[in-house]
Parts: structure tokens; sequence; C-alpha cells
């Protein structure tokens, strides 16, 4: 039996109004409201429809609710329940970074702002540490993740590091896994990382990188936002705290458009407000652009994940069920983990600026992984405590 779209709607409203704590959070509310309350799907419907969303780049909530809308609503379902459940945040966040572009150098803002992102680079850093499961004990993925971690270090664009890992998998997946074999990756991704213009990959490996830059190396438009977005959303698999890699990446290494600062600030926001973190790309559109850059950055970010939706929603069950494409996913999620780690290695400078966020860091890093505190309400804190040390400091 199908459902009005107007429940839709409703449903997927109120829960991207409502959803705080990110991805693992709003799964659980909406087995909750979908699978507990209204009978929507089975358990084991709801479980498929999760490792459907798992199994494809993006937004992996905002996707779950795509895949439930699709279910219940045929494909008009899959686009209401998507808008509707991003749509709270989307606004949310418009309507901060209004505000940030207007007081963001205000006292108060300033030790806001100074106060969250050690905090943000805290919940990062617990992330990377959740996520370390993906590794485990596997001396290919090791292997994978250290070539993934050098060759980001030396420049080779993070597109091509993903792709890399991906096909490194599952060519070692066809031969055996041993440690000598992992060894092997090792060697296979160390050109990736070094100028080695004789080594037929270092030269393939930069010239894919080039091309994936080439489209951005200009003064700030729309269209190269919009564009720099799209292949955000199209390749970011994992956790969304990839996303502040990515953005990093794009935004303050390449382009120069933001700071590492703005970059967090962007983060922190999409943080405290529902639903999706993507929702960080309109922030940073508005922040480059203004309302036309919101705009251009929040399709942009939010495009692919309904086209693969669509694309996806037969298919991607039988994937994982090929060891070949499994493999890639393996390796891919390696390589967004390898990613991680180095973007929070690298932004350790830009937040270790004084002994009071240094301790901000450490302690809001303690209490995820000690205590059941969620991301929000340490975030608060660190803004209180960002104004207080501001207000002491009497600036």
């Amino acid at each position: 039996m199908s459902t009005p779209l107007a429940d839709v709607a409703r449903v997927f409203f109120r829960l991207g109004a409502t959803a705080f704590g990110g991805p693992a959070a709003h799964i659980g509310v909406m087995e909750d409201e979908c699978v507990r309350r209204r009978g929507w799907l089975s358990s084991s419907e709801f479980v498929d429809l999760v490792s459907a969303s798992n199994l494809i780049p993006g937004p992996n909530s905002t996707e779950l609710a795509m895949h439930i809308g699709h279910r219940r609503a045929g494909w008009r379902g899959l686009w209401v329940a998507g808008l509707a459940f991003l749509l709270p945040a989307t606004v949310l966040v418009w309507a901060l970074a209004m505000l940030y572009v207007r007081v963001g150098r205000t006292p108060s803002a300033i030790g806001v702002l100074n106060g969250v992102q050690p905090v943000v680079l805290a919940v990062v850093v617990h992330a990377v540490w959740r996520l370390r499961a993906v590794v485990g004990t596997s001396p290919v993925r090791w292997a994978i993740a250290l070539g993934a971690m050098l060759a980001l270090m030396r420049g080779i664009h993070e597109v091509v590091v993903l792709l890399v890992a991906g096909v490194v998998a599952v060519v070692l997946s066809r031969v055996g896994v041993n440690s000598a074999r992992a060894s092997s990756v090792a060697a296979l991704s160390w050109p990736l990382a070094h100028n080695a213009n004789t080594s037929g990959i270092g030269v393939f490996a930069r010239t894919l990188s080039a091309l994936a830059g080439a489209v951005v190396i200009a003064p700030p438009s729309l269209g190269a936002l919009f564009v720099s977005f799209l292949k955000i959303g199209s390749v970011l698999f994992g956790s969304g705290y990839v996303l502040l890699a990515l953005m990093r990446a794009e935004f303050v290494t390449r382009l120069g458009w933001l700071t590492e600062s703005q970059v967090l600030d962007a983060i922190a926001v999409g943080q405290l407000t529902p639903g999706p973190l993507f929702a960080s790309a309109t922030f940073v559109g508005y922040v480059t652009m203004g309302h036309g850059g919101a705009l251009a950055a929040t399709v942009g970010i939010f495009l692919p994940a309904f086209c693969f939706v669509a694309l996806s929603g037969q298919l991607v069950p039988m994937l994982r069920r090929s060891p070949t494409a499994s493999a890639v996913l393996d390796g891919v999620n390696v390589g967004s983990l390898a990613l991680l780690v180095t973007v929070v290695i690298s932004m350790m400078p830009a937040v270790a600026t004084s002994g009071v966020r240094v301790a901000s860091f450490l302690v809001a890093l303690v209490l995820l992984l000690r205590a059941t505190l969620s991301a929000g309400w340490l975030l608060t804190g660190g803004a209180v405590i960002g104004v207080v040390v501001q207000w002491l400091s009497g600036a």
C-alpha cells in the first residue's frame, strides 16, 4: 500500500527539523518512526535500505530518507522525502551563515568561533577513532591507508587517491591476502606520493590530479562553486566528517577561497543544526558568494545523492554481493579514513594556538571517548568557554 505524498513530506520534514546527533542518530529516529510507529517497513526491509545507503556516496541519512520515500510513494516520494528532510537544516544553516557574515568579527562572535573550533576537531578525531574498524587488523588495509596518507601529504588529489585505493583493494582481493602482498600495496602507492617522473603510475596520478582541480583554478564563480560541490558530493564515502577534509582541500588548499577557521566554522554550524552535516555546504556557499553561492553549493552537494539513489535502488544490494564491487567499496572506505587522519594532522596547528584551545580540544576528546555526551552539547560548552575567554582577555 502506498503512502500519500503529504504524509511522507510531513514525517521527513519533522525528522529533518528535530534529528540532531549525526547519521547514526538520524537512522535511529527513522527506524522508530517508519518501522515501529507507522509500520511503513519491516525491520529487514529497513536494514536493506540502510545497507543500500551505505554503499553509495553522499549523506547516508538523507539517502535513507529518499529510499524510504521511494518505497512508500514511488519516484515522487523519493524527491519529496529527500527535500523535506534536508530543507530544515539548509534553511537554518543559511540563516546562520547570514548572521556569521554580519557579526562574525565582533568580540562575542570571535569568542564563540574560537571556542567551538577545537571541539570540532575533537569530534573529527573521535570519528576517526570510531571508524578505525574500517582498517581493523588487516595488513592490506593498513598498507592501503598508509599509501593513501603518503599520497595525500604529497599533494595527490583526494579523488585520485580514493579511486586508486579502490583499485588496489580489488587487485589484492584477486591475488590473495598476506603480509607480503600487503607490502606490495605500499610499494604501489609510494609512487603516487613522490615526484616519480619515470613512474607511469606517478605521471598518471598527477595528470588526474591536474584534471580534477583544473575546473576550479579561477576566481570565485557560481559555476566553479557548483562544480566543486558536485564533485565532492559524488565521491564522499564513509563518515560525514570526510566533508571537512574535502572542503579544506578544495577551498583552502587549492583555491584559497576560505581560511582554515572558516571551514571549521562551517562544520560547527552543520553540527549544531539538525539534519545532515552536508548542509555545511550551504554555509560555505553563502560565505563565498552570498545567496547565489548558498543555492549553488546546496544543489551541488545534494544532487548526486538524488541521482545515486534513483539509479541504485535495485542495483546496490547486488553490488554488495559482488566480491569485486565489495572490494572497491572497502578500499574507498579505507582511503576516506586516511583522508580524515591527514586533515586532522594538517589542521592541528590552526587549532593549537593557545593553551585554552588545546585544553578544550583534549577535554572534549576525553568526554567524547568516555561519556555519552552529544557533540552538540560539547560545541555549546566550547562556545561558552570561548566567550568567557574573550571577555577576560578584554578584547
